[in-house]
């Protein structure tokens, strides 16, 4: 029992000489000065300075009478002002401190005191101490500019062995501070891509060191990056609306140094969703179309050999395919002794020639249809009639690139039965048309016609 209460009490006594509970020097009067006790005394190279910590070294106490060791300082050396106790050391064997309370590049001063169980010996020399300045980033650094999107920088590796990794920060024109947007690891790595940034714009970076005990450098000399700038947009954009079934796009040129190709957009509204339909490397294009009078609206851009595409929203042209011929208008069919002669016009300029389709019907299961064609008046005379028989007439107009137009009314002529039968001769009167024939299917319903001609 009595082994485990002395335990105990060394176990506090301990606590008490501990760094936790360490000893405090007394202050003023009543503090007891022993001029016998030993004075700390700091080895030659007794002091080793660093930018976050000061290391001590002295000779070793060998005076029994010794428990520890206080520690003073005081930053900046203020004049007039007196060290203050900053740390205790309970072990006079101790021959070593090191302060990691310290920042770069500032002074300090230092002294030191034995202390015994009842007085204290006198205060050592006062050391001054300056801490190291900050480390210096990296000497040289350049950056690569006029890159698609991208910013790419290199710089010289550092010399100090303590590098760990570069913190790279960047900036625009118009913030006003800097942002951390990456840390490179390893010493000996030396560019940074950045990536996912504007066209044509102005970037800045700066780039500085963190040591392997978390010191980070002052920044290095700032280097200013411009990205590529998009190409140039396509101007004078022209297309037809003269042209059957297509419309043929062309547009000037691109002077871009990195042209690779154009992109064709097209759109069935100004402002729809245009679709691209072609990469080409010349300018011009004939887009294909199977109607008449189709409008389409066509956008161009260039890109260049990085995939950056000129701004094309902004210039649209409107292309049409070239509309059917203007219908002819009937003025006038009618029965002219053994002949039915049938009468039109046309204003339209483009006209070249008409046709004629001719239908009959001589029973419930009896019709036949004939096509007249390059007929170059506005008049058609039809000898080949027989007696008591319908007749429908349609005309249609033909412009030069062979577009026909849609056909007129139909009109219905009915032969008398005292008609002369003509139906047999092959003479046609006017201008001679070659004629089309081909029998029309039973199922065919003839329409009659519209009597207004007008």
């Amino acid at each position: 029992m009595k082994l485990r209460i002395l335990a105990l009490f060394c176990t506090v006594s301990l606590l008490l000489f501990s760094g936790c509970g360490a000893i405090s020097p007394k202050t003023g009067d009543d503090t007891k000065i022993d001029k016998t006790l030993p004075i700390v005394k700091l080895t030659q190279n007794g002091v080793v300075e660093d930018m976050n910590s000061i290391a001590f070294e002295w000779s070793a106490i060998t005076d029994e009478r010794v428990k520890g060791i206080y520690i003073y300082k005081q930053k900046n050396n203020l004049e007039g002002s007196e060290l203050r106790h900053y740390k205790t050391l309970d072990n006079r064997f101790t021959t070593h401190f090191l302060d990691n309370s310290i920042t770069p590049n500032t002074s300090y001063a230092y002294s030191f005191r034995t202390f015994s169980k009842d007085a204290e010996s006198q205060m050592s020399e006062m050391k001054i101490v300056n801490s190291l300045p900050v480390l210096q980033s990296v000497v040289w650094i350049k950056s690569i500019e006029n890159m698609p999107r991208t910013a790419k920088i290199i710089w010289r590796p550092h010399a100090n062995q303590k590098v760990k990794s570069y913190i790279i920060e960047r900036k625009t024109l118009i913030e006003e501070s800097w942002k951390r947007i990456a840390t490179v690891d390893g010493r000996l790595n030396a560019e940074y891509i950045d990536t996912g940034l504007k066209d044509d714009y102005v970037y800045k970076y700066r780039v500085k060191v963190v040591t392997f005990d978390n010191i980070t450098s002052t920044p290095s000399e700032i280097v200013q990056v411009v990205t590529k700038p998009l190409p140039n947009p396509v101007k004078y954009i022209v297309a037809t609306t003269d042209l059957p079934r297509k419309i043929e796009i062309n547009w000037e040129k691109s002077d871009a140094k990195d042209f690779a190709r154009y992109n064709l957009y097209r759109s069935s509204s100004s402002t729809g969703s245009y679709e691209l339909i072609a990469k080409l490397y010349n300018n011009t294009f004939t887009d294909i179309i199977e109607e008449d009078a189709k409008e389409y609206f066509y956008r161009v851009s260039v890109v260049e050999k990085n995939g950056l595409e000129s701004i094309h929203n902004k210039i649209s042209i409107q292309g049409i395919t070239l509309m059917k011929p203007q219908t002819p208008s009937l003025l006038e069919a009618k029965l002219v002794g053994d002949k039915i002669e049938i009468n039109w016009k046309n204003k339209d300029s483009r006209v070249v020639k008409y046709s004629v389709v001719k239908k009959s019907k001589t029973g419930w299961f009896d019709a036949k249809e004939e096509e007249f064609v390059d007929i170059k008046g506005t008049r058609f005379s039809d000898p080949e009639i027989g007696p008591n028989i319908t007749y429908y007439y349609k005309i249609y107009a033909i412009d030069a690139y062979g577009l026909k137009s849609n056909p007129s009314i139909e009109v219905q002529v009915k032969t008398p039965v005292s008609v002369k039968d003509n139906s047999k001769k092959e003479e046609i009167i006017q201008d001679k048309p070659s004629k089309l024939s081909k029998p029309v299917s039973k199922e065919v319903e003839v329409i009659l016609p519209t009597q207004d001609f007008n």
